[in-house]
């Protein structure tokens, strides 16, 4: 059985994508559900050691055009990062880089209320470097392969003067 580039590359990809969601899985995290009524806000703390980013997720699953503003707090309550979120899912990363509590503020800026779902924790980004440079390999051996597939690809065009 013959092992091409093409299929090395492939696992390697692989491998690496399974490997950094076993990382991401295993990060720690909070997770939220609530229904904020108008001018209310709801926190969650966690907390964060060393030097890393972290991130936040917000989701409305009814969403109608409603306003949420996020803020991400340090142990000292000053203000990392702040986001105003119009928009039915959210992402947002931050950078830590002292221990201690970290606190994720969401406040209802609309006129009616609002179901929410966040989740605010840790992504492990430094223990993703290996899996990372692993998708990466596997990725430019599949161009590779890919490219020399394609460069040695002929068409042939039929005669131009058929009947």
């Amino acid at each position: 059985m013959k092992v091409s580039a093409f299929k090395i590359g492939f696992v390697l990809v692989v491998i690496g994508m399974i490997w950094v969601s076993v990382i991401f899985n295993e990060t720690e995290k909070n997770h939220d559900s609530v229904i904020l009524k108008k001018s209310n806000s709801m926190e969650s703390k966690l907390e964060f050691t060393g030097e890393d980013i972290g991130y936040y997720k917000v989701y409305m699953p009814e969403f109608t055009r409603e306003n949420v503003f996020v803020q991400i707090l340090d142990k000292n309550l000053n203000i990392i990062q702040e986001q105003k979120i119009n928009t039915k899912f959210s992402v947002g990363y931050f950078d830590f880089n002292k221990d201690g509590i970290y606190t994720m503020k969401v406040s209802n800026i609309s006129e009616n209320s609002i179901i929410l779902q966040t989740e605010f924790g840790n992504t492990n980004s430094e223990k993703m470097v290996a899996p990372g440079i692993m998708i990466l390999l596997g990725s430019v051996i599949i161009m590779f392969t890919s490219y020399l597939k394609i460069k040695n690809y002929n068409i042939e065009h039929p005669d131009e003067n058929i009947s």
